[in-house]
């Protein structure tokens, strides 16, 4: 079992190597934050945002939860966006999903699993509405990995028609949206080219296959 106290001495060798390559780095770093990209992930541990982009801390403002889904009365990710745009005035808004999404395969399933299944029917909404596309994928595999490109294409346009990012795009405010996927097994970011740029509900091209 895992100690807290490893914990602990990993993170007093880092810090100390930190410190040893630039004295100042924790100093400066504690200055300010102003990060350009927003980060909404899944909270799978194999998908850590800074690692993938290979930025720094300070660079990215980062919300996870299960599945990587924005939902209209989730207030936790919706602060967080808030925050993000308004007040950090992040540039760019990224929801990643990642193949091989345990929440997405769950929703897939059809077996119960307790609690979690009442935020896995957000992605039993995104099976609804592309039942057909998804029916008729035979490979089980195959049919989970579009599930999960879908489910990236349905969130941004979620986020993109919040009140939040509508009341942006009304002040001027220069922020987009963008859709990608990682791959698990290669550590590639892929883009699902669904980026938007305003409210205009027609700039959402569907992902090519």
């Amino acid at each position: 079992m895992a100690k807290l106290e490893d914990l602990f001495e990993k993170n007093r060798r880092w810090s100390e190597q930190v410190r040893r390559q630039d004295p100042n780095y924790f100093l400066e770093l504690s200055k300010q934050q102003a990060p350009k990209f927003l980060w909404i992930g899944c909270s799978d541990s194999r998908v850590p945002a800074n690692q993938i982009m290979d930025l720094p801390p300070g660079e990215v403002f980062v919300h996870r939860n299960i599945a990587n889904v924005v939902v209209h009365t989730d207030l936790n990710c919706l602060s967080v966006v808030h925050y993000a745009v308004h007040v950090l005035k992040v540039e760019h808004i990224i929801i990643c999903g990642h193949y091989g999404c345990g929440g997405v395969k769950a929703a897939l399933d059809g077996e119960d699993h307790g609690l979690i299944d009442n935020w896995l029917r957000h992605i039993h909404d995104v099976y609804r509405l592309h039942k057909d596309e998804l029916d008729g994928i035979e490979d089980m595999g195959h049919r989970a990995d579009k599930a999960c490109e879908l489910n990236v294409v349905e969130q941004v346009g979620h986020l993109s028609d919040s009140s939040i990012m509508r009341q942006a795009w009304s002040k001027g405010i220069e922020v987009s949206v963008h859709g990608l996927i990682y791959r698990l097994e290669d550590g590639l970011l892929h883009d699902l080219n669904v980026s938007r740029h305003g409210p205009d509900a027609h700039d959402r091209p569907r992902p090519s296959n």
